[in-house]
């Protein structure tokens, strides 16, 4: 079935039902009395901002947008992109498009109005639905896209460029558009993190959609008593498609706006989450403040709390051991996927396999993997390869990039650009990104076994290893160490940890910074060597 009737589905069987909170505990104060429908809840300290809606409601305004869409001439396969940081509204204006049988065009909240640009004329969009935070960023390239498109506004005060979604939308019909919809039609175009230049568009299929909702649920067990914490940006796969558990089951879910280990304890206790899917940056925040003291657990009811999963990047073996330190009673997944296959749960470890922490796991509920050489051919069970995917979740194409496609689709099976080793179990280890090899006088050297046996260091908060040049060996490991706050850690003893590593693996060059992540929580590598390679470095030091 398309994605859109599970909304409907909901809508007639738990109406009533709260589906949708928005946390705020960091709002500003000129916005708040833009915000009228808050209600002001008081979990411990500063005052928090809170917003709610049901399942008839979500379904409603998500109706009322589709028929404004309508009455502008959005038809099917039209797209509409939905620019807006996390919020109560992002989701209806999602299926608000999906109903009318257009495409839905999330874009990253971080874009620089050239970006917002590009992928708005790489997607072909048609209508731009944009938030308070992007008022300067669309504003400056204002003249460009409206000349064949329609701005609408989120938010209070609509700048004059543009046209106010609130006012609209409340003066149209609440009912659904009729917009026959099957699996096979176009849903929604995603871009790419787009690390190696600007990004490119992502299509996939209502099936792919629908098939998400059920390999989450089919993962972590997911009910309708279940309450999903979801703090990633919804613009990304893997966000939403966790979310499309809730949507399966009819579930509540809480969008928290705002990421400290307080702010993320403090609301998993007052709303009762019974899922929470972290990042490792916001994971290991957690267990720097329970370790320095700075939150204490008996201060909030956790009780209730059963699923920890993290995913979008390698999980350090030595974090969940922390974890389970302090969580003893919780299950633990890690998720592996990307958005080329509709995000999360091509791979996943299962909550029935916390003896295998450290493999990203099986193939998910659907899935099917296989490891893979340069010419295309399997690999032998223990050798090194590149990960390959194939599923119902696959994307369609990249749009209009027939180049591209062709590079990574081969008969159904996506080449994932990931490099990874089976054990004789078959679980599935990642590696390290293909593009993200060092080669080291002649050895491959894989930066995520490296970042993995580092951050078991005591001191080390993050850290993150690029290649870079060197005369003699080609490329040399470099590390860039982040330390925790209130520590003091000299390379010497960095080095003398890293004796525990062969010889050829450690890192010749350490580097104090902080490692720069992106939205999803991944480690900007492509900036780093721009900052510490070519000629922003004089001179490596080849230590033997």
């Amino acid at each position: 079935m398309p994605i859109t009737d599970l909304l409907e589905q909901n809508a007639r069987e738990y109406g009533n039902e709260v589906c949708l909170v928005e946390v705020n505990p960091q709002i500003q104060e000129t916005r708040r009395m833009l915000w009228k429908d808050y209600d002001l809840i008081q979990p411990t300290s500063p005052l928090w901002y809170r917003r709610e809606i049901t399942w008839n409601v979500f379904n409603e305004k998500a109706n009322r947008f589709a028929q404004l869409l309508i009455s502008r001439g959005i038809k099917k396969g039209d797209k509409v992109a939905i620019l807006l940081m996390n919020c109560i509204e992002w989701l209806p204006i999602y299926f608000g498009i999906l109903k009318t049988g257009a495409l839905a065009v999330p874009m990253n909240f971080r874009y620089s109005a050239d970006e917002i640009k590009y992928c708005l004329d790489l997607s072909e969009t048609d209508v731009l639905v944009f938030g308070n935070e992007f008022i300067g960023r669309v504003e400056s390239v204002a003249e460009e896209i409206s000349r064949n498109r329609i701005l609408f506004y989120v938010g209070g005060d609509c700048p004059s460029f543009a046209e106010d979604y609130d006012k609209l939308t409340s003066n149209c019909a609440s009912i659904a558009p009729g917009v026959e919809i099957t699996e096979d039609d176009d849903a929604a175009i995603y871009f790419s993190s787009g690390t190696t230049g600007f990004p490119k568009a992502i299509l996939h299929s209502h099936r792919a959609l629908s098939h998400s909702c059920r390999v989450e649920q089919n993962h972590h067990g997911q009910t309708h008593d279940d309450v999903f914490l979801c703090i990633p940006p919804l613009y990304h796969t893997g966000a939403k498609m966790h979310w499309f558990g809730s949507l399966l089951t009819g579930g509540k879910a809480v969008l928290l706006k705002g990421v400290n280990p307080e702010t993320i304890l403090q609301t998993v206790s007052h709303e009762k989450c019974s899922i929470v899917w972290l990042l490792v940056p916001w994971a290991l925040d957690i267990l720097e403040a329970l370790d320095s003291g700075a939150v204490n657990l008996r201060d909030y009811d956790l009780s209730q709390w059963r699923l920890m999963h993290i995913g979008a990047q390698p999980v350090p073996q030595s974090l969940i051991m922390r974890w389970q330190k302090y969580f003893p009673e919780h299950q633990y997944d890690t998720n592996y996927g990307l958005s080329e296959s509709i995000g999360p749960g091509c791979v996943h470890l299962g909550v029935e396999n916390i003896h295998k922490i450290g493999a990203i796991g099986i193939p998910g509920y659907g899935w099917e993997v296989k490891i893979i050489d340069e010419k295309g051919d399997t690999v032998k069970q223990g050798e090194i390869g590149e990960l390959a995917v194939k599923g119902p979740g696959v994307m369609k194409c990249y749009y209009n990039n027939p180049a591209a496609t062709s590079d990574i689709l081969h008969d159904g099976w996506l080449s994932t650009g990931d490099m990874a080793r089976q054990d004789d179990d078959g679980f599935i280890f990642l590696v390290d990104r293909k593009k993200d090899v060092v080669i080291s006088g002649g050895e491959n050297l894989y930066p995520v076994e490296i970042e993995n046996f580092m951050i078991k260091f005591e001191k080390i908060k993050d850290v993150a290893v690029i290649g870079l040049p060197d005369k003699r060996l080609g490329e040399i490991a470099a590390a860039i160490v982040e330390i925790k706050s209130g520590v003091e850690c000299t390379e010497e003893e960095i080095n003398e940890f890293c004796l525990g590593m062969p010889r050829y693996k450690r890192p010749r060059k350490i580097i104090f910074a902080p490692v720069p992540r992106n939205a999803t929580g991944k480690i900007e590598k492509p900036k780093l060597r721009h900052i510490y390679s070519g000629d922003n470095i004089v001179e490596l030091e080849n230590r033997s």
